[in-house]
This record gives C-alpha cells, sequence and structure tokens, in this order.
C-alpha cells in the first residue's frame, strides 16, 4: 500500500514538472529544485522525487548529471508561432480514411425492456455451455510445449473439421487449402474487397441488402451498382460489368427470397463471361423451417465463387469466428492478406470448435437451436396474424432467423417517428429503409425487421401486442 502510494505521488511530480515546462515556467536550461528541496515542497519523501527525477530523465525532458542540479533538456522550446495544423481533421489521412468517413454511423443501441427485434442476436440460453467447457478444458491441456503463431488460414484441424462438415452439411466438396478462417464473416468481406476491388471499380450489390458488406466494398473504393431483387432473387437479366457480384442466394437480406435455379445459372455465366467472382454470404444456411436447406452456389462453380460462411447465427455473434472457401487460384492471396490483417484467428476458439466439429456435437446443437428457432418464427407469425391481422404483410419466413413486416397503411416517412415511439414503449424496432442504395427508389410502405433469434416465446407475444397497440394509436 505504501508503495502504490509513493508511485502516485511520483506520477503527480512527474505530471506537474511536464505542465510547467510545455507551459514555459521551465525553459530548456533551467535547473530545478534539488531533490532535497522539492521533497521539502510537496511533502514527499526524496526518494519519490529521486524516482520522479529519473523518470523524467529517462523520458528525454531532463539531463541529470553526478553531483549537479537536474536541468530541463535542450529542444523543449515553446513554439512561437500556433502551428498550422489545429485540428484533427487538417492531418493529412488516407483515402481508404477519408471513405471510412463517409459511411453513416451506425445507429445507437438502447436495451428495449420488453422485446428487442434486432436481427443477429441469439438467445444466451441457447449456446452450448457444458459442451464447450468439455471442449475448451481439452484443448486448453492440449496446448504445446511453446506458443507460437499459427498458419494464417486456421488450424489444419479446423479446417478439416470443417471440410468434412461442408460437404455433409451444405454439399460443398472443397480441400482443407481451400479454407480460410476468418474473425467473423465481416472480416471475410473486407477480405475479399481488398482482394478483388481497387478503387473506381464496380461491385454488383443487392437491393435492399445487406450494409456491412456494402461498406467493406466501398471502403475499398469500390463502386456500386445496385441490381434489385424480388421474390426470386437478384435480377440477372441485365447485370452490368463488374469486378465482383455479392449475393445472399439462400436467403435474400433482408426480403428473404431464394435465388432461382435458373438466375444462379445466369448470374454464374456471367461472372464467366466478365472474369467476376461472386462472393456468396450463405450467413444462415443451416435454417430452412420447410424443407432441407438450399444448396449453395458454390457447389455449380468452385472456381468463380468465394463462399463466406459463418458461426455467429448458430453458436455466438461474440465469438467472432467465420470461414471462407475460396477458389484454388486465390488461397495464397487471401492467406497472405490474412497474415498481415491479424496473422492469424484466436486458436483457442478454432481448437475449440474443431473439437465439436470432429465430435459431432455442434451438429447436435445445430439441430436444437433448429427445432428453438422454429418454434420462435411459429409463435412470432401466430403473434403477428393474431394482433396485427391484414395490417402487415409478412415476407422471409421460410427461413433465416428475422421476418420482414410490411406495414400496410403506413408511408414509409414515418418509420423513425414509430421507432422513436415503440422505444418508448420498450420494444426495438429495426427499418428495412436504410438497407436500400440511396440512389435507387425505396418503397412506399414502411417495413421493419423482426429479428426473433434473442428472444423467448413470451417476449415475442408481448413485443407484438405492445406493438399493435402503438401501431393502431398511430393509424
Amino acid at each position: 500500500m505504501v508503495q502504490l502510494e509513493q508511485d502516485g505521488v511520483a506520477r503527480r511530480i512527474i505530471a506537474a514538472i511536464k505542465a510547467q515546462i510545455h507551459s514555459g515556467a521551465y525553459r530548456p536550461g533551467d535547473r530545478l529544485p534539488s531533490t532535497r528541496a522539492f521533497a521539502v515542497e510537496w511533502g514527499a519523501s526524496r526518494t519519490t522525487v529521486t524516482a520522479a527525477y529519473n523518470q523524467l530523465d529517462a523520458e528525454g525532458y531532463l539531463i541529470i548529471r553526478q553531483g549537479a542540479r537536474a536541468i530541463v533538456a535542450p529542444g523543449l522550446e515553446t513554439a512561437s508561432v500556433e502551428s498550422p495544423v489545429t485540428t484533427a481533421s487538417a492531418r493529412n489521412i488516407s483515402a481508404f480514411a477519408r471513405r471510412l468517413l463517409t459511411l453513416p454511423p451506425p445507429a445507437e443501441q438502447q436495451p428495449a425492456r420488453v422485446a428487442d427485434f434486432r436481427y443477429g442476436d441469439l438467445s444466451g440460453a441457447d449456446f452450448p455451455v457444458l459442451a464447450w467447457r468439455r471442449a475448451s478444458s481439452k484443448a486448453i491441456l492440449r496446448r504445446g510445449a511453446r506458443l507460437r503463431y499459427g498458419d494464417p488460414q486456421g488450424s489444419f484441424a479446423l479446417r478439416s473439421a470443417l471440410q468434412t462438415y461442408l460437404w455433409r452439411a451444405r454439399s460443398i466438396s472443397c480441400t482443407p487449402d481451400q479454407i480460410v478462417i476468418v474473425n467473423g464473416s465481416q472480416q471475410g468481406l473486407d477480405l475479399c474487397a481488398r482482394l478483388l476491388l481497387d478503387p473506381g471499380d464496380p461491385f454488383v450489390i443487392e437491393n435492399p441488402g445487406y450494409l456491412l458488406a456494402r461498406h467493406a466494398f466501398v471502403a475499398a473504393g469500390g463502386v456500386a451498382v445496385p441490381v434489385a431483387v424480388d421474390a426470386d432473387g437478384l435480377k440477372t437479366d441485365a447485370l452490368p460489368p463488374a469486378r465482383l457480384a455479392y449475393v445472399t442466394p439462400s436467403h435474400q437480406f433482408p426480403l428473404g427470397g431464394v435465388l432461382s435455379a435458373t438466375r444462379r445459372r445466369s448470374l454464374l455465366a456471367w461472372a464467366t463471361g466478365t472474369g467476376a467472382y461472386v462472393v456468396e454470404d450463405d450467413y444462415d444456411g443451416e435454417y430452412r423451417h420447410d424443407i432441407t436447406p438450399i444448396p449453395p452456389m458454390q457447389t455449380l462453380d468452385a472456381n468463380s465463387v468465394i463462399y463466406v460462411g459463418t458461426l455467429s447465427k448458430t453458436l455466438s455473434p461474440t465469438l467472432r469466428l467465420g470461414y471462407l472457401v475460396v477458389p484454388a487460384s486465390l488461397r495464397r492471396a487471401f492467406s497472405e492478406a490474412k497474415r498481415l490483417t491479424d496473422r492469424h484467428a484466436p486458436t483457442l476458439e478454432q481448437d475449440v470448435l474443431a473439437d465439436l466439429l470432429a465430435s459431432g456435437a455442434y451438429e447436435r446443437h445445430v439441430r436444437s437451436i433448429r427445432r428453438k428457432n422454429a418454434e420462435r418464427r411459429e409463435v412470432l407469425l401466430q403473434a403477428l396474424a393474431d394482433h396485427l391481422g391484414p395490417k402487415v404483410a409478412v415476407a422471409g419466413a421460410d427461413t433465416g432467423l428475422h421476418v420482414v413486416a410490411w406495414v400496410n397503411g403506413v408511408a414509409a416517412e414515418r418509420e423513425p417517428e414509430i421507432i422513436a415511439a415503440a422505444r418508448d414503449v420498450g420494444i426495438g424496432l429495426y427499418p428495412v429503409s436504410p438497407l436500400y442504395d440511396p440512389t435507387a427508389p425505396r418503397p412506399a410502405t414502411a417495413g421493419f425487421i423482426l429479428g426473433y433469434a434473442g428472444l423467448d416465446t413470451e417476449a415475442l407475444r408481448r413485443g407484438v401486442a405492445v406493438l399493435a397497440r402503438l401501431l393502431a394509436e398511430r393509424r
């Protein structure tokens, strides 16, 4: 305790002397009081003052010679004229940084006490705590004699386990060398952006579409070419030349359409003809509530498609684990980009996931949460029918972890008003409008994305009931 108090006094002495130097009270060459005199002035021990002086000497503020008083080091003069750079905005930043600053800031997130329909949340109660703890203990005990950096593409054990799982669950045929483990699918999209786009290059993106994918490609300098979607997914009849196309073919985000077989082949033919790549985001492909999950586009053309997978919708978005399946010709570029970005994803989590996949625990967990989320979906749809009926049109309910509710007779311009009112009564509500390209027409009807995977059935019922009362009051 005494040592902590002495350290605190020393830090205050150091700060005070620096402030006097910066203000000009002490100038280069000035002598400081002796350690004895300074100790008396501060009511501190001479040892504490000596430690403070020595620290300032080490930092280059003072010069200390044996038997002489400390003097202020040269070169610390107060600037005689104001620096031309007075604000952070005047400093030079890269074009990449300037593009980032033009992107809209994220919406403020506040807790909703009744029901938060934010898409992407999962229920904490669904996490496989026991299986994860067992696998974690095994991984920790298996640690090597030396701790070292790993393969930037990810551990071979995890990539091998994923290869087997992807073939069994998604019909994807690949080698472990084609798999790159990333810190969530967002990092995968960022790598795609930086490796496939140069500034000024066009990219095709669904309209409406996933906002953070668009931001990643725009930040890399890409120019968005929004293409409308309908019930059959991206409209492929007149695609313009581009370097890549970003699609969510198994469950279009946010409207929920499935890219038809005809359009899949049309999109792949376009990619082959233009030399473009298709970035396939299979963000929630495990959740098909009526039939077997739709096979990915990667199964049709492994040379044109970069498959993006994530664990955020099955385990937890907090784990930041995802993966890419890349064409063999791109393997080394993605590996080197990953190495420069962050060396590799966390190895402990990789080892745990590899164990869950190899033991079958992961697939058992997926089957379990698929049933639970199917139940939540049924509760949500029934609540919407009971409380709102024909007042809303529901889209995208066949798969995934969210639906879109279009509020009939309510103009899209009223979305902010409804969201604010919903927040006041404890409901977290999120609009569809921001997911449309700002240069393209938007629907005239108000629409909201209702995520349900993070809520229990009672919260879903209460949330829809409160929302229905709120909408009735504002018609």
